[in-house]
């Protein structure tokens, strides 16, 4: 039998005691599917109201703000109920928290169709957050254990295709079928496949925390995770870096893309479903070059150099600063030549460059014990502090001075530079906070060792 692809141990306290479950190469990369198509959903789900909000604003007679609020309900739930989900993470069965999490994101989803008013419409994106809280933290630790270090660029990158897929069809078939149908049957059609996609997780295999390390224990459970534990994280000078670089960066992701759709309807005078499927068709091909390619990259240069995984993001954040600017105020085509779609491809192929190396460094300075709460302090600061907010104010902003592109043109470039800038204080410090990483899970003492979930 082929084992699952975790480099045999070559030192450590434990060796004798250590336990891996039976795990084939070919059975990580079916967690990994299954892991796809969670993100998939997780995305699809958030971004089907995006789409859907020209004509969700026209019904309920919203202003700018009213409809960004509903992107922070969404946001600052998802911050705050990171946390429990994330210690429960850490000390439990990984797949169940993420199970569950997929069960009320997506009965959230189903039930925003039946809203019949704006407070309804917050409550259940609020409710949606709850559940996609639950899925992240959980998610990456437990990738983090089926794949060795050497491939998590590639591994997170791959994961995180997900989410450029998911933003892809949630706005352009989410656009499509609220163009069509309605707005409520696009919310019904995202909500289905994430209750087959719960019973996958539930039925999915748990491996032992610490199991693709070179040296230490793998332990089916801990009890690291506290509040304590959670602060104590923000001394890791690399992750601080990378968590404060993606709050600013989280700002901007979130308000262009929900502004998107209004933004195309209002400049270009286009439909719903036209909005919804250039922005679609662009987010799909940019993200995925940019995702997969920023792993792959990041891989190749982090043999020698672990601050290569954060030097590829800042590359990323200078160069979608410019192209970013230029899409907001450039036309669709100058004559035969169009203008518009290339500046923005680009733009979003260089953002999403940031997203697998980030994550792959993230989970490498810090031990496997902890690896969920990482994820959810990177979750807490980055959405409380970060995008929870950045949809009501791009569009108060945009109410006040009367243009929801300036207000985008104001905020966007500014805080990618300024993610730019703080993602470089973690280049010195990279490989000295791997290696310390290292060399504390090997002295860990050895747990005992219990076989984890089938």
């Amino acid at each position: 039998m082929v084992r699952n692809p975790i480099p045999a141990p070559v030192a450590g306290p434990s060796r004798a005691d250590r336990i891996i479950p039976s795990v084939t190469r070919g059975y990580a990369r079916y967690v990994l599917g299954v892991m796809v198509a969670i993100n998939f959903l997780n995305y699809m789900d958030r971004y089907v109201g995006a789409a859907a909000s020209p004509l969700i604003q026209k019904e309920f007679g919203l202003n700018d703000t009213e409809v960004g609020l509903l992107g922070s309900a969404f946001l600052l739930v998802y911050a705050v109920a990171a946390l429990p989900f994330g210690y429960w993470a850490d000390r439990g069965i990984r797949k169940v928290v993420i199970g569950v999490g997929v069960t009320i994101w997506s009965l959230a989803t189903l039930f925003t169709g039946f809203a019949r008013n704006f407070t309804q419409l917050f409550l259940s994106r609020g409710v949606l957050g709850i559940g996609e809280a639950g899925y992240y933290p959980a998610g990456t630790s437990m990738l983090s254990d089926y794949f060795p270090k050497e491939q998590r660029g590639r591994v997170m990158s791959i994961w995180s295709v997900g989410s450029a897929l998911g933003i892809a069809i949630g706005f352009a078939g989410g656009g499509y079928v609220a163009d069509k149908y309605g707005w409520r049957n696009a919310f019904f059609f995202a909500a289905v496949p994430g209750i087959v996609c719960a019973l996958l997780a539930f039925g999915m295999r748990e491996p032992l925390r610490g199991s693709a390390e070179k040296r230490g224990p793998a332990v089916a459970k801990t009890y690291d995770a506290s509040i304590r534990k959670f602060i104590d994280l923000m001394r890791i000078p690399t992750l601080r870096a990378t968590i404060l670089s993606q709050t600013l960066l989280y700002f901007v992701l979130a308000s262009n893309a929900f502004w998107l759709p209004i933004l195309l309807n209002r400049r270009f005078g286009m439909s719903v479903s036209q909005a919804g499927l250039l922005a679609g068709v662009v987010l799909v091909f940019g993200g995925l070059i940019g995702t997969l390619g920023g792993g792959w990259v990041a891989d190749r240069l982090g043999r020698t150099s672990p601050a290569a995984y954060i030097q590829v993001g800042i590359v990323g954040f200078l160069i979608g600063a410019v192209f970013i600017v230029i899409a907001l105020f450039a036309p669709l085509s100058a004559g035969p030549i169009p203008i518009f779609v290339p500046a923005f491809l680009i733009g979003v192929i260089a953002i999403y460059l940031y997203q697998g190396p980030f994550t792959a460094i993230s989970q490498a300075v810090v031990a496997p014990s902890l690896r969920a709460s990482a994820v959810t302090v990177l979750l807490f600061v980055s959405h409380v502090f970060g995008d929870s907010h950045s949809t009501f104010d791009v569009g108060f902003l945009s109410d006040r001075i009367g243009s929801l592109q300036v207000a985008l043109a104001i905020t966007s470039p500014t805080l990618l530079i300024l993610a730019a800038a703080i993602a470089a204080t973690g280049l010195r410090t990279a490989r000295g906070d791997v290696e310390a990483m290292e060399e504390e899970w090997a002295r860990r003492p050895a747990q005992e060792p219990v076989t984890a979930g089938a």
